[in-house]
């Protein structure tokens, strides 16, 4: 690993990642910033977790100009979170040089960006919609733009933003240094680079996410309508410590974190139709094991980097093969192994095989375990939670009546009630989940993704969102498209209507 220090980077910059806890680069790090800092055009293939912020933020705070109070550089990113967090990020690795940057997205009051901009950043990020809205308002001038970033280009792509992403590109000037990062290269991402990169340089990484070898993976096969019930069980069999569980619609994620609740988990849910303070609240409790289960759509939980998870549900099995490696690549990270359950209902199973092709690893059935064992973790539970109790022997004011009740009492009888207090007994309260349709039958083959015949891709329903939110207007729902997806971004009607999205 290469130390920043050997990267030619200014003391103030170096100052700023040190105080961030850096010291080593990362590969995707180490591959881009020598690069980046000759000014050259840079294609990064790179995942999510792999530290491509600060590739392309450290020599972008390089270049900018603390003096020049014009926008001398634009990151365009897929979702709201993604956008805050590189901006986040930017912020501390530029502390030292001053530099201002400004995060710009849909959901936020425009007229409060409007102001913001007028303070005359010189770094802005934002999402596709809201950067053109603000093109198109004059409120955003782009002349001076020396640096362009596109961030996770392909997924906005699969959000429908191409149109978007070419419109902003016209408006940025043709003498510029652009970085696109992207984990695959679908051919308009390839068109985009031909069309606005010059002789670009490919760095291509393979991302951590993408090595699945250190987290077990399994399947259950079950009904629909017996889903939750399998769920709730093998959460008390398997004691996570973090856990995400993924639905594949709006609808599904406030189910499903209702119905744990009502079960008696801590869980929470995030998806699209929060509001932006809930879902940085939601965030930050599971960061901080104040909730221990976060229930996610897909698109919702995309650039988030969190770190600990120990166990990753598939509710709903994704359509699309990538979608279940980013998954389940929240955990098995930094070396740690994780653990992948993935439901399936008997309809499903062709889209079992495709993801299997695709990671090049079967996964391993799982019977569903009983109410009894079930009831069994939550006692082995019990009991070491009563062990740590009496290790930690904090216990002097209970001594009293300990021996008052040892009187009356038989020992054993004592510790079993006290162990019954402690356990979590299997609850079989009514909860309300309502059953989806089952994905479109698909055999797998082919091509090895499944992409059999000329419709029905798996881009359709990351989350079962529409678009909508990058514009602040109302953000509505496709809760389960059944027609499969598409691939062709959204059009429909030979090209002539497209549909996006919400920024989830």
């Amino acid at each position: 690993m290469t130390n920043f220090s050997e990267l030619n980077i200014s003391a103030s910059t170096q100052k700023s990642l040190k105080r961030m806890g850096f010291e080593e680069a990362t590969p995707i790090q180490e591959g881009t910033i020598s690069y980046a800092l000759e000014g050259r055009d840079i294609i990064g293939q790179a995942q999510t977790g792999t530290g491509k912020t600060a590739a392309f933020g450290i020599p972008l705070i390089e270049k900018v100009d603390p003096k020049k109070t014009v926008v001398q550089a634009l990151i365009i990113a897929p979702t709201r979170e993604l956008a805050i967090q590189s901006s986040e990020e930017l912020h501390k690795i530029g502390y030292d040089k001053r530099a201002r940057i400004l995060s710009v997205y849909g959901g936020q009051d425009i007229s409060r960006q409007i102001r913001a901009l007028k303070n005359k950043p010189q770094i802005i990020v934002g999402t596709p919609g809201r950067i053109l809205d603000h093109i198109k308002r004059h409120t955003l001038k782009l002349e001076n733009v020396e640096t362009l970033v596109l961030d996770e280009a392909d997924e906005m792509l699969n959000m429908g933003f191409i149109d978007d992403i070419n419109a902003i590109l016209e408006n940025v000037p043709s003498e510029r240094q652009t970085l696109l990062f992207s984990a695959t290269m679908p051919a308009p991402i390839r068109k985009i680079a031909e069309t606005f990169m010059k002789e670009p340089e490919i760095v291509k990484i393979k991302s951590k996410e993408m090595t699945v070898e250190n987290i077990d993976q399994y399947f259950v096969k079950a009904q629909e309508r017996e889903k939750f019930d399998v769920l709730s069980r093998l959460l008390n069999v398997h004691q996570p410590e973090l856990a995400i569980i993924f639905g594949r619609t709006k609808r599904r994620v406030d189910e499903l974190s209702h119905a744990l609740n009502i079960r008696g988990y801590l869980a929470e849910g995030i998806h699209g139709d929060l509001s932006q303070a809930k879902r940085l609240s939601v965030l930050r409790q599971f960061k901080e094991n104040k909730i221990d289960i976060l229930v996610a759509t897909d698109v919702a939980a995309r650039g988030l980097d969190i770190s600990g998870v120990t166990h990753v549900y598939n509710f709903d099995i994704p359509q699309d093969p990538e979608s279940y490696v980013h998954r389940i690549g929240r955990t098995g990270r930094a070396g740690k192994s994780g653990l992948a359950v993935t439901f399936v209902t008997p309809r499903e199973m062709g889209y079992l095989r495709i993801v299997e092709e695709t990671t090049k690893k079967r996964m391993t059935p799982l019977k569903p375990p009983t109410a009894d064992e079930a009831l069994v973790g939550q006692q082995a539970l019990a009991v070491e939670h009563l062990k740590e109790l009496v290790e930690k022997n904090h216990l002097s004011d209970y001594r009293a009546m300990a021996e008052g009740l040892l009187a009356n009492h038989d020992a054993i009888d004592l510790v079993a009630a006290a162990l019954k207090s402690l356990t979590k007994e299997p609850d079989d309260t009514p909860v309300k989940i309502t059953e989806e349709r089952p994905l479109p039958m698909r055999r797998s083959g082919g091509n090895g993704h499944g992409r059999s015949g000329s419709r029905g891709g798996y881009r359709g329903n990351r989350g079962g969102n529409s678009r909508g939110g990058d514009r602040g207007g109302r953000r509505g729902e496709r809760n389960n498209r059944r027609d499969g997806g598409r691939r062709d971004g959204g059009r429909r009607d030979g090209g002539r209507r497209q549909t996006r999205r919400s920024e989830d």
